[in-house]
């Protein structure tokens, strides 16, 4: 059968009552992730091949070559950007009855660590636009005890950094930039994990810079560098490298008293499979999240208008969403005459278009970060050492709470190819132009 223009299947019956689907097939390689050829399998499979999968050499090299994608001086490769973010958050002097700010709308990763270093966490809530943290929110939180903000770019989404950084300058707390959503995105001309104190991400395999497993963290600053060294790289203390040389710094040369024993306790060694693939991945990445973006765009340009629909994406100039990981959608259930964001996607499912609500879960309700007694000491761990009782429940941050009724998944494409991302862009209309004939059929 010949398929519809897109101006007549938005005009067409919904598929969810009898109509034809907007999305009757695509190939899986549009969305297939990450790209891995044989430049790749021969990297990995050489380190295989010496048996040095627990070294440092390789990874060493790959830190130097992000650094200098980055444009930092200082690049430390980690087993996982959860590892990361614990040697960040020790090496900004988070500790045992400290606080840290976070959104509550992210990962738990963002967060969790303080736990584990005996701070807590006063979660802030996020802006409806960016889904990042509001900097409205943020300098009432700060205590005597706030020892740094977690800044994570949601979604690909960068924050509001020209708003945030003031307000941590002034008080002198640190800044964690969790840019684990937003590898090579940019801010202003300014790449994310670079503006803040400290950037860390996560390149898991399911990211836009995936490497299998692992984490990487960038700074400008060699103390903090030096410390995330001390505490969990235990072979990497106490001797010459790229960046600890016969002529460093006071503050290396006291870390080095530590040598050979990680003053975390933890290993945090990336293994050198995940560095080969990522010193390819990284020749490749700028180009190929260059395609990402032209599709997104793509994708986003052809809804412009669509009522109850808003692309996430970044407006500001020389400002970017990175290789767009987990992109969502805005919605606005009022424009649709109240057809809900779970209607409107199992409308979209018929469509053939897979859709979710909301993001993660937020963390200011989890069980965790009110009832977990992690050292054993009779009380949750997030008052246990003296802090404040910042704890908050339900109601409290309203704008995380109603991201599922205000958020729903986008494609994510990999690949632009126009024909089928018109096809993609045309069923999200069709749903969101006939709302009123879904709505009948639910009274």
């Amino acid at each position: 059968m010949e398929s519809l223009r897109s101006d007549t299947l938005e005009s067409a019956l919904p598929a969810k009552l009898g109509g034809p689907k907007a999305v009757e097939s695509y190939d899986a390689s549009l969305f297939h992730w990450p790209i891995v050829t044989s430049e790749d399998e021969e990297a990995v499979l050489g380190v295989l091949r010496e048996g040095s999968m627990s070294g440092t050499e390789i990874t060493k090299l790959f830190e130097r070559e992000f650094a200098e994608w980055m444009g930092v001086p200082y690049a430390l490769g980690a087993c996982n950007g959860t590892a990361g973010l614990l040697a960040a958050m020790w090496a900004c002097e988070v500790g045992a009855g400290t606080e840290i700010i976070c959104p509550s709308m992210t990962y738990w990763a963002s967060a969790m660590p303080a736990l584990q270093l005996g701070a807590t966490v006063n979660f802030a809530d996020i802006e409806r636009d960016s889904l990042c943290i509001d900097p409205a929110d943020i300098e009432h939180r700060i205590g005597p005890k706030t020892k740094a903000i977690v800044v994570v770019h949601y979604a690909g989404h960068p924050a509001d950094m020209d708003r945030i950084m003031p307000i941590a300058r002034k008080h002198g707390v640190r800044v964690i930039e969790d840019t684990s959503h937003a590898q090579g995105a940019m801010y202003k001309g300014r790449m994310c994990g670079t503006i803040g104190d400290i950037g860390v991400m996560s390149l898991m395999a399911g990211k836009s810079f995936a490497v299998g497993e692992g984490g990487m963290s960038v700074t400008r600053d060699q103390e903090l560098y030096e410390r995330c060294v001390a505490y969990g790289h235990y072979e990497r203390t106490g001797v010459a490298s790229n960046y600890n040389k016969a002529d460093a710094s006071v503050t290396s040369q006291d870390l080095k008293r530590f040598a050979g024993s990680p003053i975390g306790g933890v290993k945090h060694r990336m293994n050198q499979t995940c560095a080969a693939m990522g010193r390819v991945q990284l020749r490749h990445y700028p180009e190929r999240i260059a395609v990402i973006q032209s599709a997104m765009n793509r994708f986003w340009d052809l809804l412009e208008g669509t009522p109850g629909i808003r692309p996430h994406r970044v407006t500001h100039a020389d400002s970017t969403m990175g290789g767009w990981y987990y992109a969502r959608a805005l919605y606005w259930s009022e424009e649709l005459g109240g057809l809900t964001s779970a209607q409107f996607c199992e409308a979209l499912a018929a469509e053939g278009v897979p859709c979710g609500i909301g993001g993660n879960r937020p963390l200011h309700t989890m069980a965790v970060f009110h009832e977990a007694d992690i050292f054993r000491q009779g009380m949750p761990t997030a008052i246990a050492f003296g802090q404040r009782d910042v704890r908050q429940g339900p109601g409290t941050l309203p704008v995380s709470e109603s991201v599922p009724e205000q958020v729903i998944s986008a494609p994510w494409f990999k690949h632009d190819e126009p024909a089928i991302i018109a096809r993609f862009a045309a069923a999200y209309r069709k749903v969101a132009l006939q709302a009123d004939r879904l709505l009948a059929t639910t009274i």
